[in-house]
């Protein structure tokens, strides 16, 4: 696979768009205050909707996330606002110590962020910090009691303000970026009945957390972007990468999380078991009603064996492809 094949199946993969580079990272001081001081996100808490990520800010966020191992690690978004609409045109990672399971910055990382934006400032960069990332290796990209939190607090002081999630062993194992966009909502706001977002494959060991706050914020659409700058350093990584990403394997380099995910669904299986043989239902999780037409828990292990499945079906046809591509005969 040459250069421009792969740049082609990463911005399919990832619909990232192509644009023009002058107008995407236009600048407008005068235009951006104004816009701050009309407050516009105060009236609607949806207003919001959309982010666009470069794909050298995504590259970043990913390759940050994957350093950090199992665990978590933080960073902040470099961009502009563009009426309900978010454009983060770059990221940086932030010194914070983290933990499997929270990322807090500390007095330094918030130095190191004040410096960074000076800094940036001095050299011609006009944008602006608009969010923050972090980490949620092998466990999805929701937001924790901890990150609603973080992201409350920032939105009520540095508005605009955006959460951005990834999950880098998901990433490896899926194939594609697993990344969330999130926005939290006001205090004492009292989101409509949505019903169920999109599902997605929560731990047992977190399902508690993820229930009690998923009301609590929103999610904002995703897409993706490059300038042709970012397709040029996209091809000189990749001319540089190539043979690793070709000769490296999810199934070996994710086996620890995936041996976790089929424990993690014996758990579910055995809990759902247990409810069942004392003909009883805990909460809405386990047992649809009449009522409120939600998915039983079997239904949920149902769904989360397809995608391990799907994912080391995926993973095993690569190596083979691999395979007969290097070792083919004549």
């Amino acid at each position: 696979m040459d250069s421009a094949s792969a740049l082609k199946r990463f911005q399919v993969e990832n619909n990232v768009q192509t644009v023009d580079p002058d107008q995407i990272y236009k600048y407008d001081a005068a235009s951006h205050q104004s816009y701050l001081q009309t407050r516009p996100w105060t009236k609607d808490p949806h207003y919001f909707k959309h982010v666009k990520i470069s794909a050298i800010a995504l590259l970043k966020m990913v390759m940050h996330a994957r350093s950090g191992g199992k665990l978590e690690v933080m960073g902040i978004l470099n961009g502009k606002v563009d009426g309900s609409t978010m454009v983060v045109t770059d990221s940086f990672a932030l010194p914070v110590e983290g933990t499997e399971t929270r990322v807090n910055a500390a007095v330094e990382a918030n130095e190191y962020m004040v410096d960074y934006m000076t800094m940036i400032k001095q050299v011609g960069r006009q944008e602006n910090a608009i969010g923050w990332y972090h980490s949620h290796p092998g466990y999805g990209c929701w937001l924790s009691g901890i990150d609603v939190s973080t992201q409350l607090l920032n939105q009520q002081y540095q508005e605009p303000w955006l959460a951005i999630v990834v999950d880098p062993t998901r990433t490896i194992s899926a194939g594609k970026v697993e990344l969330g966009a999130f926005r939290t909502y006001p205090s004492g706001y009292k989101p409509p009945d949505e019903g169920p977002s999109e599902y997605q494959t929560i731990p047992i060991s977190k399902i508690e957390d993820f229930g009690v706050h998923c009301k609590q914020y929103y999610p904002v659409e995703v897409s993706y972007f490059k300038s042709s700058l970012d397709t040029a350093l996209l091809d000189k990584l990749w001319n540089k990468y190539w043979v690793n990403t070709l000769s490296s394997s999810p199934m070996f380099a994710n086996r620890d999380y995936i041996t976790g995910a089929i424990n993690d669904l014996s758990e579910k299986l055995d809990l759902a078991e247990t409810q069942l043989n004392h003909g009883g239902r805990v909460g809405s999780y386990f047992l649809p009603t009449e009522k409120k037409k939600e998915e039983s828990q079997l239904a949920k292990i149902n769904k989360d064996s397809i995608k391990v499945t799907l994912e080391q079906v995926t993973g095993m046809m690569s190596e083979v492809t691999k395979d007969l591509m290097f070792n083919y005969r004549t």
